[in-house]
């Protein structure tokens, strides 16, 4: 009975997509890294009543639409060498698991989904703003590999650990 109230006063929020972004980061050719961003479409945060820490989180990246600063890269990433952003224009991440780490963190398990491919993977999550305007900072790392793109001649001088951060408003 006393699940069902808490559950009940549980309140999905959605993700204001004009303030958060994702980012990646990724070695190139040993000396330099490449930064971009794929624009965060869509999502929500389930919030308790009485804690910042989600009980659950759900968003769709647009891969069609992600940068680099550099045109030819985006197309090379979006091309079916990569992203393949024709077939697999977005990517999911849903929460498993949502674990408190401190007062204002969490570490969070998920389900994400990028070239049509699922993998669990973990992210670091820190809390700012307040209860009526929560924000969010996640950090973790990708192996590229795991979401099966087919290689190209440049990917031994593309980095394998891809750094994700994600930074997240809500409305």
């Amino acid at each position: 009975m006393l699940a069902t109230v808490l559950l009940a006063a549980a309140m999905a929020r959605p993700i204001d997509v004009a303030r958060s972004s994702a980012k990646f980061s990724v070695e190139h050719v040993w000396v330099e890294r490449v930064t971009g961003t794929v624009p965060i479409e869509s999502g929500t945060v389930t919030l308790d009543p009485n804690s910042l820490v989600p009980t659950s989180v759900t968003a769709t990246l647009d891969c069609a639409d992600l940068k680099t600063d550099d045109p030819d890269r985006d197309a090379a990433l979006r091309s079916s060498d990569f992203f393949d952003s024709g077939r697999f224009s977005t990517w999911t991440f849903t929460s498993t698991k949502i674990v408190p780490t401190g007062p204002s963190s969490f570490g969070m398990d998920g389900l994400l989904t990028i070239h049509g491919v699922t993998q669990p993977e973990h992210l670091d999550v820190t809390i700012a703003g307040t209860r009526q305007a929560p924000a969010f900072h996640a950090a973790g790392k990708i192996d590229r590999k795991t979401f099966r793109m087919k290689m190209t001649r440049l990917d031994p001088v593309i980095g394998n650990p891809v750094d994700v951060t994600i930074n997240v408003m809500l409305k």
